[in-house]
């Protein structure tokens, strides 16, 4: 299954453009929270509207996931806490609090939690998802967990402690995050990491299209990083090792859709 990972677009619309002129050429799409921007001249409401057209002609090309980040919340839920209501529903996306089966590999979908009662429905959604049959666990959780590079922000990790609490417990194999822009780009920080035997990526934020992005392919095994910093790769099969391993040769699974023109440059 080849994947396109991105998350933090923050109604950047050419960004948009880009995963929609390149969706089809992926079994599966995923957006990992902050689609809206709270700095935007753009009202909320606006943002919503147009995202939403987005959102649905790009799961008319392939498959889509989507969660909530911090920056797409619109309404408060009966117990008070803050919440994406529009990202719920959204028709046909597979999104916050819902789970969704590919194959053998099962993706377990998060909202972006304000309090206690939606920490408490993540907690009881991530111990129901354990016990279901899989080969393969996939998480899409906008924010990265604690005291990992993925979450570095230059002086201190912005990262989530409950979210480090739970790979702990489960132990799922991927976790795609997005929320600190900066991670991928900065000393000490990085796109991807491993908290057990678990892989943590993100992609991090930049301005312009195309979005700094992820390429995964589940059978090959790879997940490739491309970002205006210089493109990476691991393999999923091997340690994860630092510094991690520039991208000097495109795989031969990436169509020529995917590929950029030139040389890949490092």
């Amino acid at each position: 299954m080849r994947l396109l990972v991105v998350a933090d677009l923050h109604y950047s619309l050419p960004q948009y453009d880009w995963v929609l002129s390149v969706a089809a050429d992926f079994d599966l799409v995923i957006i990992a929270g902050d689609h809206l921007d709270l700095s935007s001249l753009v009202d909320v409401g606006a943002q919503i509207v147009v995202i939403g057209k987005y959102l649905d002609r790009l799961r008319e090309k392939t498959r889509l996931i989507v969660c909530s980040g911090n920056h797409d919340l619109d309404s408060r839920s009966g117990d008070g806490e803050k919440v994406s209501r529009w990202i719920r529903d959204v028709p046909g996306v597979a999104t916050d609090g819902q789970s969704l089966t590919i194959g053998d590999t099962l993706f377990t979908i998060c909202a972006w939690w304000d309090g206690p009662v939606e920490r408490e429905a993540i907690g009881n959604q991530f111990r129901d998802d354990a016990a279901r049959a899989k080969a393969t666990w996939i998480w899409v959780y906008h924010a990265p967990p604690s005291q990992s590079p993925t979450s570095w922000g230059g002086s201190r990790s912005y990262g989530d402690v409950e979210l480090t609490k739970w790979i702990d417990a489960y132990q799922p194999d991927i976790v795609f995050a997005g929320h600190v822009h900066q991670a991928p780009f900065i000393k000490d920080g990085s796109w991807v990491d491993r908290v057990g035997r678990t892989w943590v990526f993100n992609a991090g934020h930049q301005y312009g299209a195309p979005p700094a992005h992820l390429m995964v392919d589940t059978e090959a095994r790879q997940a490739l990083w491309f970002s205006a910093a210089g493109n990476q790769h691991v393999t999923l099969d091997k340690p994860l090792v630092r510094p991690v391993e520039r991208l000097t040769a495109l795989p031969a699974w990436l169509t020529s859709a995917d590929r950029p023109p030139g040389p890949v440059p490092t």
